[in-house]
């Protein structure tokens, strides 16, 4: 693949901004992303399945410096408080000082818990994030949320701790897994249904291309994706107003994810099956028309994403698990909702009747 196909978007944060690199090879260019290393001690955070693919890769870009690496066990529910003991552990272990730099290479559980790692030790040192999932690429990798899950519910503890940079090597999709290829198509639909109308329209027309991983189509969702949220991020760094509108489906899927142990979907499929169920409930309150929802699905069907709630999930349960978001605010349900594609708006002291109406009813 030709190396010219890199991608740079700069994510700016007042004073602040660092790059986001997407495009083939860039896991073996450390020319181009050894310069943002400040310190010389590195501690890869990686997990089981990504390490045997590309960590000796990696580790090729890191002569010369004190490296470590720590692994995870692949899947969401090992996000966990315990698993960040154990990386600051290896932290002090490696003898990392001020400069040091936490590298995650995976997917968004990787991501995100290096973050947090990082953001923690010493109160706050660099981390680099080399996005291994579609979803990680598109998604949790930019923007600076990092976060752990408690039993209790998904991302409840975190902290906001910006990356020095997103080494994004697309490469690295082809070893990826279907169901997890699919359901990262699922937050690049999200950010053209909440406000990029245009880019919706493109998806419906790129939908074989993007099946069949289409190296200038990937490319190019990637890029539109993580532009967009850019911006936002650079308005809204903390998610006071307009960034929460990235969070369209969020408060259904986190309840689904949470519900389901968080073995029983990928993040990614509980976000179309939200989306829809955020869909309808935009409709139930009179704010969109049935034509917006239909089009959400065909296009979730088409790039084979599920639509509906899990059976023998009780809906009760699923409000309850709502009622936790962080959006809330006192007491009152806070959920991200539409007037059709590409017009997402926050609305809150959302009726409780209602939502279970949506949950409850069969599709």
């Amino acid at each position: 693949m030709n190396m010219t196909a890199v991608q740079t978007i700069d994510v700016v944060l007042g004073q602040r901004s660092y790059p986001v690199w997407i495009g083939p090879g860039l896991l073996d260019d450390a020319a181009r992303w050894r310069r943002v290393l400040r310190g010389r001690h590195v501690l890869v955070l990686s997990n089981t399945t990504v390490a045997p693919l590309y960590l000796e890769r990696l580790s090729q870009g890191l002569q010369g410096l004190t490296w470590s690496s720590f692994l995870l066990d692949d899947g969401e529910a090992h996000k966990s408080f315990a698993n960040v003991g154990r990386a600051l552990e290896a932290l002090g272990q490696l003898g990392a000082t001020r400069d040091a730099c936490v590298i995650a290479l995976g997917g968004g559980v990787v991501g995100d818990l290096a973050g947090f790692t990082a953001a923690c030790w010493m109160r706050g040192i660099d981390f680099i994030q080399i996005p291994t999932t579609l979803l990680a690429m598109v998604d949790s990798s930019v923007g600076g949320k990092t976060g752990v899950n408690l039993p209790t519910g998904k991302n409840l503890v975190g902290a906001f701790h910006q990356p020095r940079a997103v080494v994004a090597d697309i490469v690295t999709l082809e070893t990826l897994p279907e169901r997890e290829y699919r359901a990262g198509l699922a937050e690049v639909i999200k950010g053209a249904a909440i406000g990029d109308e245009a880019f919706f329209n493109w998806l419906e027309q790129q939908v074989e291309a993007l099946i069949a991983r289409e190296p200038t189509v990937l490319i190019e969702a990637i890029a539109r994706k993580v532009r967009y949220k850019a911006g936002v991020v650079s308005r809204d760094e903390t998610e006071q107003g307009e960034r929460a509108l990235l969070n369209l489906g969020h408060t259904f899927g986190h309840a689904l994810e949470t519900a389901g142990g968080y073995t029983r979907l990928l993040h990614g499929e509980g976000v179309a099956i939200g989306m829809v169920l955020a869909a309808r409930l935009s409709e139930r309150l009179g704010m969109s028309d049935a034509t917006h929802t239909a089009r959400l699905q065909h296009l979730l069907q088409r790039l084979g994403l599920p639509m509906v709630i899990p059976t023998a999930m009780d809906p009760q349960q699923l409000l309850a698990l709502m009622r936790l978001d962080k959006k809330n605010s006192a007491g009152q349900l806070r959920l991200i909702l539409w007037r059709g594609v590409g017009h997402a708006e926050i609305v809150s002291g959302v009726d409780e009747s209602d939502v279970l109406a949506v949950l409850q009813s069969p599709s």
